[in-house]
């Protein structure tokens, strides 16, 4: 009976969605997943960020070579090369060859990870001590060192997972390839609420605790995600085999486009291991601080920007695949004129409102750490925008299975953020230089990626009615930038509010009056986005009313 109630879930679950049934889904994992990832912070900071910015620093940076050894080998690389070639395989009736592809994926890539985690182990003295993070004390180093050796393992763990989400996500089943990511950090909350205390084993204490019981729990949560992830391939047929199939044209495809995807993956993460080594220099807590606003500026992005750019891909594909031209260009305007409409208010709210959100991931009372977290995060504001359209306008070359023209655009972005990094650095901006740095390279990316994509339609992608629209927008934002900034007076931060009963509420009020001005101002401004928003309200509040 348990079994069948198991299965009927999972079947339940693994139910194919719409695109907008499969944005929402989406985007609510999303929130949900930030909101653990926020509990997490939050927690991580309270317990060292005011206490021990130098063991806290070591944290964060013990994740930088691991983490650049997924994305250069794994990450969007394998989605977005992935998703088009197995799709051909499945709409074409050859199941066969999409197994196979599959199979050749996942073995392929859990050997060269497995690799790539025993290297990684073996010379993490050196890459933490020269490239990643210099600046730290020798206390420091020590501990990043043996933190990133027990990190190691995640590029393993998180390589399997991407393949077998990625086939999920590939035939519109995106439930647990959402959640997944959720159930990561509910293991890193389990590390830091538990492990830090130690770990005993039937009265015998295997594990003394401290910062490092965090690391275990960020191993912890790396296997649930894989065990979640294992459990959605449930109902879908899939023939695995324990075989590297170098004959499938599929798989052979995918090998042609995957390095371009994993050199520009890996040169933007490179951007990110020059940001830690330049941070580390700038004194103790400089590391986290930044990370910090890093991760909270990211979110806005994954919630509009991956969720829904992820939610039309396998239909851009599908209308590429078909030939159809004029379909994929109305489709992709739907997506980016959605994208820009939310990205907009989100970034200004951001911006505005960058005090009181610190403040949910930092209750220890230390407003200096929390001021130049707030500080660094309305630097990266523009990059909420920026990053949230990159997304979209990459996936408009993957859908045309080209992976080179993005990396071009992205060597030459990231080589301009770098040198601005340095630059600023050089002029003692503080972390609040690599903040800017990191907008104005993002803003140049997708300028330079939506001009090629117009040039590539002869000018039909975004014709005088999508520029129209984004004016509207602009002055909508405008209107909502005004009452923004004048909530943020009427319900100030104050320097003792720590406790998230006293800043959310403040927030809150910022963030609905705001949104409701950039609301009135679309609908006036017959701007498309709103009306269906409208038209909801109109139905609950008029629906008794003939």
């Amino acid at each position: 009976m348990r079994r069948f109630r198991f299965r009927s879930v999972v079947a339940l679950a693994n139910m194919r969605l719409s695109v907008k049934s499969a944005a929402i889904v989406l985007a609510s994992s999303t929130l949900i997943s930030a909101l653990l990832g926020l509990f997490r912070d939050r927690l991580l900071n309270s317990y060292y960020l005011g206490t021990y910015p130098t063991g806290i620093d070591a944290y964060t940076a013990a994740f930088t070579i691991p983490d650049f050894m997924f994305f250069i080998l794994t990450s969007g690389a394998l989605a977005v090369s992935f998703i088009p070639v197995f799709n051909q395989r499945l709409a074409s009736g050859n199941k066969k060859s999409a197994w196979e592809l599959s199979s050749s994926a996942i073995n392929l890539l859990a050997v060269l990870t497995l690799i790539a985690s025993i290297l990684i182990m073996v010379f993490a003295d050196p890459l933490i001590r020269y490239v990643v993070s210099p600046g730290l004390d020798e206390s420091g180093m020590v501990l990043a060192i043996n933190m990133t050796r027990v990190i190691a393992i995640n590029p393993f763990l998180f390589s399997i997972a991407t393949v077998v989400t990625s086939i999920q996500q590939a035939v519109g089943r995106f439930v647990f390839y959402a959640f997944a990511p959720a159930i990561y950090n509910i293991g890193i909350i389990i590390g830091i609420t538990w492990f830090t205390g130690g770990i005993n084993l039937f009265g015998v204490q295997i594990f003394e605790g401290g910062i490092m019981g965090v690391a275990i729990g960020v191993i912890l949560g790396a296997v649930m995600q894989l065990i979640v992830s294992l459990i959605g391939l449930f109902g879908l047929g899939m023939d695995y085999d324990f075989k590297i199939y170098w004959k499938n044209q599929g798989f052979r495809s995918i090998l042609k486009l995957l390095p371009a995807r994993s050199l520009d993956q890996g040169i933007d993460y490179v951007n990110g291991i020059v940001n830690t080594n330049l941070s580390s220099r700038m004194g103790a807590g400089a590391v986290r601080s930044f990370n910090q606003a890093s991760a909270l500026h990211q979110m806005p992005v994954n919630l509009i920007g991956v969720a829904i750019s992820t939610a039309f891909f396998p239909k851009l594909t599908e209308e590429l695949g078909n030939g159809d031209r004029r379909e994929f260009n109305e489709t992709f305007r739907q997506a980016l004129r959605t994208i820009i409409w939310i990205a907009l208010p989100v970034s200004v709210i951001a911006f505005f409102g960058r005090g009181y959100v610190t403040s949910f991931i930092s209750n220890i009372g230390n407003n200096d750490s929390n001021g130049t977290i707030a500080s660094v995060l309305g630097t990266l504001c523009l990059a909420i925008f920026a990053r949230s359209v990159f997304h979209i306008a990459s996936r408009g070359f993957y859908a045309y299975q080209d992976t080179k023209t993005p990396f071009v655009v992205s060597i030459f972005a990231i080589g301009l953020t770098i040198l601005l990094s340095v630059w600023f650095y050089s002029l003692n901006w503080g972390v609040d230089g690599l903040g800017l740095a990191q907008s104005i390279g993002a803003f140049v990316e997708i300028v330079i990626l939506l001009y090629i994509l117009q040039k590539r339609s002869s000018g039909e992608l975004l014709d005088k009615a999508f520029w129209r629209a984004i004016l509207r927008m602009i002055f909508a934002t405008i209107v909502t930038a005004c009452v923004a900034f004048s909530m943020t007076k009427f319900v100030p931060l104050m320097a003792t509010d720590t406790s998230l009963v006293i800043t959310i509420p403040k927030f809150l009020v910022i963030s609905i009056i705001s949104v409701i001005a950039y609301f009135v101002a679309s609908y006036f401004l017959d701007l498309k986005e709103a009306k269906p928003v409208f038209d909801y309200i109109k139905r609950k509040l008029f629906k008794n009313v003939k």
